[in-house]
C-alpha cells in the first residue's frame, strides 16, 4: 500500500510523462516486490547491456547512499563505530549515509572475463546469480528488446533459486516481458526512448523505495 508521500510522487511521474500512466499498476508492483524485498533483508541483483548496464550502475548508485535525503546512520550504529575506533568513528558516523542492497552484475570485470573466456560470455549473468542470490532477494533485468540472451539466461536461474524477476523493457517486452513476475513495458519501440522512459520509471521506485525506508 502506498502512502500518500509515494503516491504523489508516482503521480508527478505521470504527469511529467503521461505515456506512463499505461504502466503505473506495474511500477506499482514493482515496488511492492522491492519494499518486501529489503524489509525482510534482501538486496536487489541487476543485469542489463549496453545504454541498460549504465541504467543498472545509476539504479546502484541511488539505492546504496542518499538520493533525495540524507540518509543518516542509527544512532546504535554510530556508537558502534565509535566505539570501534573514537576518531575515524566519529567521522565515519558524520559522514556515512543507510543503503538500500543493490548490486550491478555488469562491474566485475575479472570475474566476467575469466567467466567469458573459461565457459560462456552468455552466461556470465547467470553465473553472478547462482553465487549471489539468496531467498527473498530480487533480480532486475534490463533489456530494451526484452530479448537479451544473458539476461534471459539469468531470468532462468532467478526462477530456479525462488526469487522474482522484475523486467524493464519495451516494445513487445520480448522474452522478458513474458517471464518477468512484474514486467514494466514502457511504450516505446525505438532504444532511445525505451531508455528515455526507464530513467524516470526506475528514479521513481528510488525516490518511493527512499520513502519507505528513510521516512525522515
Amino acid at each position: 500500500m502506498l502512502n500518500e508521500k509515494q503516491q504523489q510522487l508516482l503521480d508527478q511521474l505521470v504527469e511529467r510523462y503521461p505515456k506512463l500512466e499505461q504502466v503505473r499498476r506495474q511500477i506499482t508492483d514493482a515496488y511492492e516486490l522491492l519494499a518486501q524485498c529489503y524489509a525482510q533483508g534482501g538486496k536487489l541483483l541487476i543485469g542489463g547491456n549496453g545504454g541498460s548496464c549504465a541504467d543498472a550502475e545509476h539504479i546502484v548508485g541511488e539505492l546504496m547512499k542518499g538520493f533525495c535525503k540524507q540518509r543518516p546512520l542509527p544512532q546504535d550504529l554510530k556508537e558502534k563505530l565509535e566505539a570501534a575506533d573514537p576518531d575515524q568513528g566519529r567521522h565515519l558516523a558524520e559522514c556515512l549515509q543507510g543503503g538500500l542492497a543493490a548490486i550491478a552484475l555488469t562491474g566485475h570485470a575479472g570475474l566476467s572475463t575469466a567467466f567469458a573466456n573459461d565457459v560462456d560470455p552468455d552466461l556470465v549473468y547467470a553465473q553472478q546469480l547462482c553465487g549471489y542470490a539468496c531467498a527473498g532477494d530480487v533480480f532486475l533485468g534490463i533489456s530494451t528488446s526484452g530479448n537479451a540472451k544473458n539476461v534471459d539466461y539469468a531470468v532462468t536461474v532467478a526462477k530456479a533459486k525462488g526469487i522474482p524477476v522484475i523486467g524493464l523493457t519495451g516494445k513487445d517486452g520480448g522474452k522478458l516481458g513474458q517471464r518477468a513476475d512484474v514486467a514494466v513495458i514502457v511504450p516505446e519501440q525505438e532504444t532511445y526512448r525505451i531508455q528515455e522512459l526507464h530513467l524516470p520509471v526506475y528514479h521513481v521506485l528510488c525516490l518511493m523505495l527512499e520513502e519507505r525506508f528513510f521516512p525522515c
